[in-house]
C-alpha cells in the first residue's frame, strides 16, 4: 500500500505546554479552555458547527517518535498491546478527543475539556452526535480495573522521546 499524507487544518491550542502533566483524556480535563485556531483556507467548513456542543477533534501526536506494539499506558503497570490502549506512541500517531464547543468567532473555536498539548496540529473535526457515537458496552478490556484512576491521571514522559 502507498504512503497516505495528511496536512494540518489547524492548531489546537491548551494550557499545556508539555506532554508531562496533560490530562489523559477529555473527562479528567474537565474545565480546561482552550481554542482551536483553525487555518483560513477551512473556514466555510464550520458553517453550522456552533449547533454542536460536543465536536470530536482528531490531531497528530506531534510529540510522539517511533512507536512500540506492546507499551505500559498511564493508567496501569501492566504490558498491553498499542491497539488495546490510546498511548500515543502508535505506528500512526493519530489522537482522538471529544470536547466540548463553547463558541466560534471567525477561525478560532473556543473549546474546553481539552486533554491536548499545547501546539498539537489538527487534523480533523467532526459533531460529536450522541446517536452516532455513544454506545452501551459490554466490558472495557483492562481498564475496567483502572477506570476509578482517570480524574485525577496525568501523562508522564513514557511515551516521548
Amino acid at each position: 500500500m502507498h504512503e497516505i499524507k495528511y496536512r494540518p487544518i489547524g492548531i489546537i491550542h491548551s494550557p499545556f505546554k508539555e506532554a508531562k502533566g496533560t490530562p489523559i483524556q477529555p473527562p479528567a480535563a474537565k474545565g480546561v479552555k482552550g481554542s482551536i485556531e483553525l487555518f483560513e483556507e477551512y473556514v466555510e467548513g464550520l458553517k453550522d458547527i456552533d449547533g454542536f456542543s460536543h465536536i470530536i477533534l482528531i490531531y497528530h501526536f506531534h510529540l510522539s517518535e517511533g512507536y512500540s506494539l506492546v507499551v505500559k499506558p498511564f493508567l496501569d503497570d501492566e504490558l498491553h498491546g498499542v491497539f488495546a490502549t490510546r498511548a500515543p506512541r502508535r505506528p500512526n500517531p493519530i489522537g482522538l478527543s471529544v470536547v466540548r464547543l463553547i463558541g466560534v468567532e471567525g477561525n478560532i473555536l473556543y473549546i474546553e475539556d481539552v486533554d491536548v498539548v499545547d501546539g498539537t496540529p489538527l487534523l480533523d473535526i467532526k459533531p460529536y452526535v450522541p446517536e452516532f457515537d455513544a454506545r452501551k458496552t459490554d466490558r472495557i478490556g483492562w481498564i475496567a480495573k483502572s477506570i476509578h484512576k482517570l480524574p485525577k491521571s496525568r501523562a508522564d514522559d513514557r511515551f516521548i522521546k
